[in-house]
């Protein structure tokens, strides 16, 4: 296993733990957060809100991980299944009632000097939205039962 793998293995297996220090640990100073369909933050505070605002809002677990890295080991890709409970409700989002979600996902990232530089998170809104009772995502006329 490359330093690279190791490293985003560390990621998630702290994140799994509930064990932010450690996350935050393996975060460069100036880690770039590119959050899924939010703005982009920059810097470990940024990143400790971030997930203060995940912890208070859902209990997460990530299940089925796979990481691949680059031939140099600057950027990996990981790709898992988040399974999750909807705890409080998230401002801008539908309320939370303890819904339990499961949804692929996927997140990019840099590697230098030993730490994250760069977290890039992508998975389907629109399918968590519906798992957790908030508006069908289809459009009238996509094959929906009326």
């Amino acid at each position: 296993m490359s330093d690279a793998e190791a490293l985003i293995r560390a990621y998630y297996a702290a994140f799994d733990r509930g064990d932010r220090e450690a996350m935050l640990a393996l975060l460069a100073e100036t880690v770039t957060h590119d959050v899924n369909q939010g703005p982009r933050e920059t810097g470990k505070p940024a990143f400790r809100r971030f997930l203060g605002q995940m912890d208070h809002c859902y209990r997460e677990a990530i299940r089925d991980l796979v990481v691949m890295v680059d031939a140099g080991g600057s950027r990996a890709a990981a790709e898992f299944v988040v399974t999750g409970e909807y705890r409080a409700t998230d401002p801008g989002l539908p309320a939370a009632t303890g819904q339990r979600y499961r949804l692929p996902a996927g997140a990019f990232f840099e590697v230098a000097e030993g730490r994250i530089t760069r977290v890039t998170t992508y998975y389907n809104l629109q399918e968590w939205l519906r798992q957790v009772g908030g508006q069908d995502p289809r459009p009238v006329g996509s094959g929906q039962t009326e």
